[in-house]
């Protein structure tokens, strides 16, 4: 019963009018962002830190939480009637949506991407709302050694699965890692790789590194090498499902849901998995093979869009029970986190359960929202692919710069903004990931004190790490995590070599 009457406290505090006014927009913006192709929901959390810093922490992780798994349902839009997925978490969508639009069934695959949206969504936020509490107090139990081997998993899995290649996710970490350790050491006090600058004496700023990696890059890299590719639309229709369509929607939503909501919850998670995953599944027990490729099959629509929002909701357990984040926009949500002097954990629930608990009500109230916002005013939505990009662009980084400036009034950390801007560029140029820094530097001077203290407790031996079964748990899981791909795929090789 405790679940419930913290759950209905949650309801109370984001029933605010306030709440509820940052629950809309943000599930508006989100629902934009998602519409607009190449612009992300991490794009979009990191454009606004800077300006929410300000708002209460509640509201704005309630907001934040909007663009989220606003994103999500607005991506969707795109996907269908241009073939233009607004977020990777949509491409699978685009493969069957678009075919059934170009067949004069876009009402009907909108329609399912939606409803299949709000209950997967839905049975996902129960999840976690029944789960979160139980992992939290497990959690507790942990220490110091477990906790730096559960970093070094977030690591090695975000940058092992976030990555074209481990070791590009690899670089990527290392770079973010060694951003963390600028600025005082935390037990001695001691300045580390400051360069003499007094700005760098209190480290960086999480919020500039995120502006400049996720926001200013994207711009950048639209202007500089993205070129113009004509779009083609498809006619919309009435968006309503027959009775035949909701009949084969409702079972591959309840399927999606329980296969994302598990991907969502660990460390390699994401969303492109179970989408993938449950197009797969969709179509191998599908009725109506001929029409998957062809005419579009609505089962390859209303699986991978309720896999994709299940997934994205449970990202949510992970993030607060443990502090890990499993995709992009939950790094940035880590250092949102961060910025209000608020670190997610197992002591997170005690110490802030009204925060906690009134952004998980704030899920069930912004599912109804979106559900609203996408059915009757799909249309409003297809207007803003009309924003010419160039403007669109340079409103982001207009943004961005007023948003970082805002923060301190330091011209330094323009400089830096559009420093570390090009060196997402870079990245993005070369296939290197840009969560893993992120990633690295939230989580790096965490796991440093975990690691330190660990070793207190061991009194210097590294076989700490060795003496508790969880922590050789954690150990043996992080070690398959980089052996294992590279094990299956020697086999494979192997196996194609042999002659017959």
């Amino acid at each position: 019963m405790d679940i419930w009457s913290n759950l209905l406290q949650g309801f109370i505090t984001a029933g605010t009018p306030i709440n509820l006014l940052w629950a809309l927009l943000g599930c508006t913006l989100g629902t934009a962002i998602g519409v607009l192709p190449g612009i992300g929901p991490a794009t979009a959390v990191a454009m606004l830190l800077p300006i929410t810093v300000k708002v209460e922490a509640t509201a704005s992780m309630i907001f934040f939480a909007g663009i989220y798994y606003g994103a999500m349902y607005g991506g969707s839009t795109t996907s269908i009637l241009l073939n233009t997925p607004g977020e990777t978490g949509s491409m699978v969508t685009a493969m069957e949506g678009n075919k059934m639009a170009k067949n004069g069934r876009a009402g009907a695959a909108l329609a399912t991407a939606a409803i299949g949206s709000f209950v997967a969504g839905t049975i996902a936020t129960v999840l976690v709302t029944l789960f979160a509490p139980m992992v939290a107090t497990y959690a507790v139990r942990l220490g110091p050694p477990e906790y730096f081997l559960l970093m070094l998993l977030a690591f090695t899995t975000v940058s092992a699965v976030l990555g074209k290649s481990t070791l590009r996710g690899l670089t990527s970490l290392f770079i973010g890692l060694a951003m963390g350790l600028v600025g005082l050491d935390q037990l001695t006090g001691a300045a580390r790789y400051t360069g003499g600058v007094p700005e760098l004496m209190d480290g960086l700023e999480v919020v500039l590194i995120a502006v400049g990696l996720f926001a200013v890059s994207e711009a950048l890299y639209n202007v500089m090498f993205e070129g113009r590719v004509a779009e083609s639309r498809n006619p919309m229709s009435k968006v309503h499902m027959t009775a035949s369509e909701w009949k084969r929607s409702w079972p591959a939503w309840l399927r999606a849901t329980f296969i994302g909501f598990p991907f969502g919850t660990i460390p390699a998670g994401g969303s492109e998995i179970p989408t993938f995953l449950s197009y797969a599944v969709e179509k191998k027990i599908s009725k109506h093979k001929e029409e998957f490729g062809t005419t579009g099959a609505i089962e390859g629509v209303a699986g991978p869009e309720a896999a994709n929002n299940a997934a994205i909701t449970a990202t949510l357990i992970p993030l607060l029970t443990l502090g890990i984040p499993t995709s992009n926009t939950a790094a940035i949500l880590l250092g949102a986190f961060q910025n209000y002097g608020i670190q997610p954990g197992p002591q997170l629930f005690d110490t802030n359960a009204t925060l906690v608990w009134a952004l998980i009500a704030s899920l069930y109230i912004g599912n109804v929202m979106l559900l609203v916002l996408n059915l009757p005013m799909v249309g409003l939505w297809v207007k803003l692919l009309k924003i010419p990009k160039p403007q669109l662009y340079a409103g982001i980084l207009i943004f961005a710069t007023v948003g970082v400036y805002g923060m301190r009034q330091s011209a330094f950390d323009l400089v830096l903004l559009y420093g570390i801007g090009l060196l997402g560029v870079v990245m993005r140029r070369f296939d290197f990931p840009t969560a893993p820094v992120v990633v690295g530097m939230i989580l790096g001077p965490l796991a440093e004190a975990q690691m330190r203290n660990a070793l207190s407790i061991g009194e210097g031996k590294w076989t700490v790490f060795l003496e508790r079964p969880m922590s050789v748990t954690l150990l043996v899981v992080v070690l398959s995590v980089l052996l294992l791909p590279r094990i299956v795929k020697a086999f494979a090789a192997k196996k194609q070599a042999l002659p017959g």
